[in-house]
């Protein structure tokens, strides 16, 4: 035993020699080094539990497809179906798969095997071919979808994060300088109110002012494509768009402007900040030189979590308003149980968040000087 626990003592030293030193060298490098590989076997586990949650979902893509042919088939039917035809069983067996047609399907779509197999099959597809499969229902590339998809959900998000950045430092500062006033205490109300207000019930109020009042569209996305009038397109979008973003706005806008109030006035509490003022420097430096700046880190840290519940939030946003984003891609998947396409918008996604958090991690070195990534 001790002779065991002798050589893994050794061969661990062994191993990680080379990483301390690495560290001792570049500690920022081998701090986004590290990251990305977390990054990276944190992607391998999500797909892998992905792969077992369809496994153990009740039916698979088979199924799918045996139930829209018996419904094209009773469809196309319908008119010539007499009342025995309807009762019967003539006819009945040749809507339907045989077992050995189901069989045989699932062996070619490879779902015959165990769900590890299939998932090592898929990412050494991805890694070697760089290729992510083939739609099991619309037989397009998984690729060309989700870039059909992507810069959609990708500008719903990013002018989202714009204005909830914007306005929560401009309100958060603001409101910092008032506090204990009532406009204070109305702001810092309103705010926890729609930070704590469901974002799902807030879509279908807006959807429904839109129905009734006729003001805005039900939906989020123009009915014609860009290439055909791109400035019509353009304010045709921001017509369409506004009452979705504004809703996704409200939500993001409380949490982040009361983290930056809170964090302003923490700040204008700190000895350093008595200092300046006994300098005679004036409040509106104090505020934007100095206190403001420290501001960023929080924001920083909390902003790669914002990003992704916009993303998570923009799922139901883009199925109640039929915006044709990656999170109704990824809906229509789950639903038709496409597991190639359900499991690159997953790791797509996941990965844009976790490229976010190290991105996060990298700026919180730039602002501030005192963070040192060490070997220590």
């Amino acid at each position: 035993m001790n002779r065991f626990k002798t050589f893994y003592l050794n061969l661990k030293a062994t191993l990680s020699a080379p990483w301390k030193a690495y560290r001792a060298k570049a500690p920022l490098a081998s701090f986004i080094t590290g990251r990305i590989l977390t990054m990276l076997v944190l992607l391998f586990l999500l797909g892998f539990a992905l792969f077992a949650l369809m496994e153990l979902a009740p039916g698979d893509i088979v199924d799918q497809m045996m139930t829209q042919q018996l419904m094209s088939s009773t469809e196309g039917e319908g008119g010539k179906s007499g009342a025995a035809g309807i009762g019967g069983s003539n006819g009945t067996q040749d809507k339907n798969f045989s077992n050995e047609q189901m069989n045989q399907l699932r062996a070619e779509l490879g779902l015959d095997k165990p769900f590890y197999v299939q998932y090592f099959k898929w990412l050494k597809r991805v890694i070697v071919h760089h290729d992510l499969g083939t739609s099991l229902i619309s037989k397009a590339p998984v690729s060309f979808l989700i870039r059909s998809r992507l810069w959609n959900s990708v500008l719903l998000n990013l002018i989202s994060l714009v204005f909830i950045t914007i306005f929560s430092f401009a309100f958060g500062v603001f409101f910092s300088s008032k506090a204990g006033t009532r406009l204070d205490l109305g702001a810092t109300f309103f705010a926890l109110f729609f930070h704590a207000f469901p974002g799902i019930l807030l879509l279908i109020l807006f959807q429904l002012f839109a129905s009734i009042s006729g003001l805005f569209p039900v939906t989020a996305y123009p009915d014609f494509a860009f290439h055909d009038a791109p400035m019509k397109f353009t304010f045709s979008y921001m017509h369409h768009v506004f009452l979705p973003l504004f809703a996704s706005f409200l939500g993001g806008l409380g949490g982040t402007m009361r983290m930056i109030r809170a964090t302003m006035l923490d700040q204008m509490g700190m000895p350093y900040i008595f200092a300046l003022r006994a300098r005679g420097i004036s409040e509106k430096r104090v505020y934007l030189n100095h206190a403001f700046r420290n501001t960023l880190n929080p924001y920083i840290t909390g902003s790669a979590n914002l990003l992704a519940s916009l993303f998570s939030g923009s799922l139901v946003l883009e199925i109640i308003f039929a915006y044709p984003g990656i999170g109704r891609l990824m809906y229509e998947a789950v639903l038709q149980e496409d597991i190639n396409l359900v499991l690159a918008n997953s790791m797509f996604i996941s990965a844009l968040v976790l490229v976010g958090m190290v991105i996060s991690d990298i700026l919180l070195a730039i602002v501030d000087p005192r963070i040192r990534y060490s070997a220590e």
